[in-house]
Order: C-alpha cells, then structure tokens, then sequence
C-alpha cells in the first residue's frame, strides 16, 4: 500500500511518500506499527488528534479497516480562507 504524508507530517518524517507491505487490520495499527520503526514516526504521530487520515481518498477515522486498500494519506487538519 502508498502511505503519503502531508505538510508537517511530511517534514517530521522526511518523505512524501513510502510503499509498504503491513499486517496492520486499521489504520491505527499501521500508526503503532510505524511508529515502531523509527523515532521520526512517533514524532509525527505523537498526537493523533492533530492528523487527519484519508483511505483511498476518503476521510475517515483511525478505526478504519485497511482491508484491501491501497492508499492511506496523514496530514493535519484543513483551515479555511
């Protein structure tokens, strides 16, 4: 699956975007598992109630199931102007 990053998400983490393969059955498993990797993760995912998530283009929440997806997208919340 493509996991992207966007704005500050992407700085923390240094890339745009990764493939990977996971085991992960939500979108909040596949947090803990990246934040296993590496400490850049648990910096960027330290406070998810400041992220925003999007499976294969559709807001949703970190319950989400990851069944058959191909896309998961972090970024922070949206501001209007």
């Amino acid at each position: 699956m493509d996991v992207l990053y966007f704005a500050w998400v992407r700085e923390r983490i240094g890339i745009p975007k990764e493939t990977l393969t996971t085991e992960a059955k939500t979108v909040k498993d596949l947090v803990e598992e990246l934040k296993l990797r590496e400490e850049r993760y648990v910096v960027a995912f330290s406070d998810l109630s400041a992220l925003r998530v999007a499976v294969d283009q559709e807001l949703t929440d970190f319950d989400a199931a990851l069944d058959g997806v191909r896309e998961v997208a972090f970024f922070p919340p949206m501001t209007g102007g």
